[in-house]
């Protein structure tokens, strides 16, 4: 099935966007962070121009904003952002479950179950829970088999980037892991029965639990920084 996750980039400009893109999210470029346009020229190798525009697609996508007297900067991780986005995701990651439960088919429900043994491999000896983007993202794979053009479309724009840039600086560790798994699995049995509402329930669950987790360390974080100019 066609996803909208990038295509293989043909340009220098679209390979650029999806290297900053990539470091914004996985925080080599970290939060807040102001964007020079020179010395990203000068890292990547390409013009300004390239640069410009690239910093521009991030905009359109929310990873970067853009302030008077202050120029272009990545966005901040924040608690007010978090419970916005995450309000925004419940809603419609739920649907996605729900409709993944009527219309994925049999090959699909068991490419997830084998998407999961994937998972509990990669994570059994490590001491978190990374999921690449695309095919190999257990979310991703559920709004795919929402088979909602207009769904896909909401939620592979701003809200799945800036829930990775969360779910990677922020992710789950220590017990949270055996939880979120054992939550992934019960989502996918939910949609092997064809249960569509215990589906949305049970993905609603999953992200107030995700949620409830990055705010924790949030607030951790938070409460260091003020320690140490104390």
């Amino acid at each position: 099935m066609p996803t909208l996750l990038d295509k293989p980039p043909v340009t220098a400009a679209e390979k650029t966007y999806l290297q900053l893109r990539r470091a914004i999210v996985e925080g080599q470029i970290p939060p807040a962070a102001k964007l020079s346009e020179a010395d990203l020229a000068e890292t990547y190798d390409v013009s300004r121009a390239v640069i410009r525009e690239a910093v521009g697609r991030l905009e359109g996508i929310r990873l970067v904003e853009r302030t008077a007297n202050v120029g272009a900067r990545v966005v901040a991780l924040s608690l007010e952002a978090l419970a916005e986005l995450y309000q925004v995701r419940e809603a419609l990651e739920g649907m996605a479950a729900r409709l993944a439960a009527l219309t994925m088919d049999e090959r699909e429900v068991e490419d997830l179950h084998r998407l999961l043994v994937h998972h509990r491999h990669s994570i059994k000896d490590s001491e978190t829970y990374y999921q690449e983007d695309g095919d190999v993202d257990f979310h991703y794979r559920i709004l795919q088999g929402s088979k909602n053009k207009h769904l896909i479309a909401l939620l592979m724009g701003s809200i799945y980037h800036a829930t990775r840039m969360y779910r990677v600086q922020l992710g789950m560790a220590g017990p949270r892991i055996a939880r979120a798994f054992d939550e992934h699995h019960h989502i996918v049995d939910a949609i092997a029965h064809r249960d569509a509402e215990l589906a949305e329930m049970l993905m609603r669950r999953h992200i107030q639990h995700t949620r409830q987790e990055i705010e924790s360390k949030l607030l951790a974080q938070s409460t260091a920084s003020k320690a140490k100019l104390a």
